[in-house]
């Protein structure tokens, strides 16, 4: 595949009020177009401008010359630029209407508006980097972490590459021998099935090794969905309040105040988190709050860790119970919450009817979210837990992570042609039907890399980006 021979533009940093905005030009054309809207300071020629260069100049509207904006123009020729081709940036003063014009004269004067995700598209096309890494810096903009940041960067310099292709260069070093081996029959001995096993097999722990990342890697790339769960007036959206430290829910003292689901992301010791405040559970005739009650339970299914909210002055009532039971199989923390308004030696008697109404290793965390009380202590609780959900410390900046869900299934695709191969080697069959499973994994893996990535999956990949990268 090869880019596009157009020129393309857009803003590259996000509207709104900012020292600077950033407009992108990238193409054949891009030096034409930068030359036709942009008076140098000294009256140089655009055109004639070295690479990796900075000019001071005012940019105008050629048909009038008047100007638009004090610019600072930056230019990269092709190939050591972003997407290979010739690239200009135009640094104007960050207003939604200094830029608009500013994009609005590029676009009159020779380029076109790009596509979400064009640039980074082309920087695929032209090589500069490949499908996974490209899918990174999608992942580096939407990071809400350190440590996501972190995978996305380890990502974006080739970490998951490099193993993707070390197991890619094992299976094609097998497959050269094997076609060798049934084309020349006279000529190739077939490859001895010792080294077969061991290449294919070495093959095969790099994708599992791989696979293992991906409970992990979602959690930095999505965050841990914890559902916030309970019967009304409990002080689910209260906790959501305080755990956000500012307030996001509605809170009332009238039942059912919440009626639909609220999501908000935070970080807890680095994790990032989605919390999930959710309407009470209880019977209804209302037919609205009917409603955030099925949301409610089609939210607990899908959570990662629920938060069972428990009012203090009431103590554990049946309903918390029958709740709890609609929660087995998932991690939960019980939250005593409300414990302002009980005596603090009744903590110890909640704590025993949590035992012997729940299983006795349940997490139980006491606050009160009205005063901001026990939320240092819920946090750690949660931190504990999500260990339970699968993610693991790693060193994101060193370790290959997998984070896309695309590439898992991919990696799922090609262990299973891999284990296919030994079961295929193993009982003596011919080499062509090991053949056929090798290709196969092969082609899996290139869905990663971007070798075998068809034209609709390049486009519905690039489309997630925004535009201007």
């Amino acid at each position: 595949m090869s880019a596009t021979d157009d020129t393309i533009a857009a803003i590259a940093t996000p509207i709104g009020i900012s020292g600077i905005g950033v407009i992108r030009i990238s193409g054949p054309q891009s030096l034409d177009v930068a030359a036709k809207v942009f008076r140098a300071t000294k009256s140089a020629d655009v055109k004639t401008f070295p690479s990796h260069t900075a000019h001071h100049g005012k940019l105008v509207n050629p048909q009038t010359e008047e100007p638009i904006d004090d610019v600072v123009l930056t230019v990269f020729r092709k190939p050591k630029s972003y997407t290979g081709e010739d690239v200009v940036e135009l640094s104007c003063h960050g207003g939604i209407a200094v830029l608009k014009s500013a994009l609005n004269v590029v676009l009159e004067n020779g380029a076109r508006l790009a596509e979400p995700g064009e640039f980074t598209k082309r920087a695929f096309l032209s090589g500069k980097i490949d499908l996974a890494q490209a899918e990174s810096v999608n992942d580096l903009i939407r990071a809400k972490t350190d440590r996501a940041r972190r995978v996305a960067l380890a990502q974006l310099d080739g970490a998951l590459s490099s193993r993707v292709k070390a197991a890619q260069d094992r299976i094609l070093s097998v497959l050269a021998a094997l076609e060798a081996a049934i084309d020349f029959p006279e000529d190739v001995e077939e490859p001895h099935p010792a080294w077969l096993e061991s290449e294919i097999g070495s093959a095969r722990d790099v994708v599992a090794r791989l696979l293992q990342t991906f409970s992990t890697g979602r959690i930095y790339r999505e965050g841990v969905r914890v559902a916030i769960t309970g019967r009304v007036n409990v002080g689910k959206s209260s906790l959501l309040n305080a755990l956000l430290r500012h307030a996001r829910a509605i809170v009332t003292p009238i039942p059912g105040t919440t009626r639909d689901v609220i999501e908000e992301g935070l970080e807890i010791r680095g994790i990032p988190i989605v919390a999930i405040d959710t309407a009470g559970l209880r019977s209804t005739q209302d037919p609205v709050e009917q409603i955030g009650v099925e949301l409610a339970e089609r939210t607990l299914q899908s959570a990662d860790l629920a938060l069972l909210v428990i009012d203090a002055s009431q103590g554990v009532l049946d309903a918390d119970v029958e709740i709890m039971r609609r929660l087995r199989g998932k991690s939960v923390i019980v939250v005593i919450n409300k414990v302002d308004l009980v005596p603090s030696g009744i903590q110890s008697i909640l704590a025993e009817q949590c035992k012997q109404s729940f299983a006795k290793d349940v997490p139980v965390v006491f606050t009160s979210a009205l005063e901001g009380r026990g939320i240092e202590d819920l946090e750690n609780a949660i931190a504990s837990s999500v260990e339970s959900v699968g993610i693991s410390d790693l060193a994101a900046a060193e370790t290959a992570v997998v984070s896309n869900m695309r590439h898992q299934q991919a990696l799922r695709s090609a262990l299973h042609s891999l284990d296919q191969a030994l079961k295929t080697l193993r009982s003596r069959e011919p080499l062509d039907l090991l053949s056929v499973d090798l290709t196969a994994a092969r082609y899996a893996l290139g869905l990663i890399t971007g070798e075998t990535a068809t034209d609709d999956l390049l486009e519905r990949i690039f489309s997630e980006f925004c535009i201007g990268k």
